[in-house]
């Protein structure tokens, strides 16, 4: 099953450094009959954006989380998906349609490809992951700001560019 790993520039590097790719409590999201069942129509292509999208989101949450790492620590504000081809999947309907479990560690020879915001995302990205969850509650300057972000797409980078890419970080 191709699966999108909400990730941080940070969380790439341990990847790069371990081998293997850690999803925040073995979080992540995929085409789930569930996710196919709430869409009226839509082709498999579309559908897996959809779940690209709601890992796209997760990854606001990661980058709140991160806002008060000191300026050393401090990675660049990008949103970062990364996708790979697991079949030990738990599918979570009860916490969102797209979202499935792993049951551990995502390998990295099982990515198919890395996400990852560009540099003039970055304003939108931090004002998204600022209101993350307000958009959630329904706040409309919140989801204002998560549009904004959402109109920026994500760059697809190979697994074998990762090293060139965090390098240009």
């Amino acid at each position: 099953m191709r699966i999108y790993v909400p990730a941080t520039i940070g969380m790439l590097r341990r990847l790069l450094d371990a081998g293997e790719l850690a999803p925040v409590g073995g979080t992540a999201f995929a085409l789930t009959p569930a996710l196919r069942e709430s869409y009226t129509s839509g082709t498999t292509e579309e559908l897996e954006y959809a779940a690209l999208t709601d890992a796209a989101r997760a990854s606001l949450r990661l980058l709140a989380t991160d806002a008060g790492a000191g300026d050393e620590d401090k990675e660049p504000s990008r949103r970062v998906v990364v996708s790979a081809d697991i079949d030990d999947v738990t599918l979570r309907p009860d916490l969102d349609d797209s979202v499935v479990k792993l049951s551990g560690p995502v390998p990295s020879d099982a990515i198919a490809a890395v996400h990852v915001d560009a540099p003039e995302a970055e304003d939108a990205v931090l004002a998204a992951a600022a209101v993350i969850d307000d958009a959630d509650l329904g706040d409309e300057d919140a989801e204002l700001a998560l549009g904004d972000v959402e109109d920026h797409d994500l760059a697809w980078y190979a697994p074998q560019e990762l090293p060139f890419l965090l390098e240009l970080m």
